[in-house]
């Protein structure tokens, strides 16, 4: 008899994992066999997923709460679908009921057929919603440059004349203390300047 495996995810180290694992608890008894991960579902190379794959058996289950936890990438979702079925891996979504049932031997196909439609319906769901992410994110960005926001690391505020003298102070023309003096700056804050200029 195969084993229960769980597979739980979010997007961050602040959110909260409580929700799916809980929803988990009935299917899957033992927590060693939960695999989590929190960052984005961009991609498959997450270390609680790529963990779970290699821990993963022919006849065992794998429970997740809903399709977009697995990913949000349709494509390597519907990949990693199709070798947990050749790999003899039963996937069941707690969200979509008929990927729950079991079936009498043989007729495996019934279930492939609505499952594969469904999926297909979640997976462009998760991927439009991680689009729609991306999307607010650039015109939140493009709202905040219009009302002149500066994003980003805040700019530099120096002297008139500081690109010059630094300049002529690097090429050895003037002398550290004849840029402090110039730019009256005391030698700690002229100091402090220069390696945020440089770090610029």
């Amino acid at each position: 008899m195969g084993i229960n495996f769980g597979y739980v995810r979010v997007s961050s180290k602040e959110q909260n994992l409580d929700r799916q694992l809980e929803a988990l608890k009935q299917y899957v008894t033992d927590d060693k066999y939960i695999y989590s991960d929190k960052v984005s579902g961009k991609d498959m190379e997450r270390e609680g997923f790529q963990n779970m794959l290699k821990a993963i058996r022919s006849g065992d289950t794998l429970f997740i709460k809903s399709i977009d936890r697995l990913g949000r990438n349709k494509e390597l979702i519907k990949k990693h679908l199709e070798w947990f079925k050749a790999e003899g891996i039963r996937v069941k979504i707690i969200d979509l009921p008929t990927t729950m049932q079991d079936v009498p031997e043989g007729q495996d196909w019934v279930i492939d057929m609505i499952n594969n439609i469904i999926i297909e319906v979640y997976t462009s769901m998760a991927e439009q919603e991680r689009n729609n992410i991306k999307q607010r994110q650039a015109e939140g960005i493009a709202v905040a440059k219009a009302k002149g926001k500066h994003l980003g690391r805040p700019s530099l505020q120096l002297p008139e004349g500081w690109g010059k003298l630094y300049t002529e102070w690097k090429a050895g023309k003037v002398t550290a203390v004849a840029f402090m003096n110039e730019m009256g700056m005391k030698k700690g804050t002229f100091y402090n300047k220069v390696k945020e200029y440089e770090a610029n």
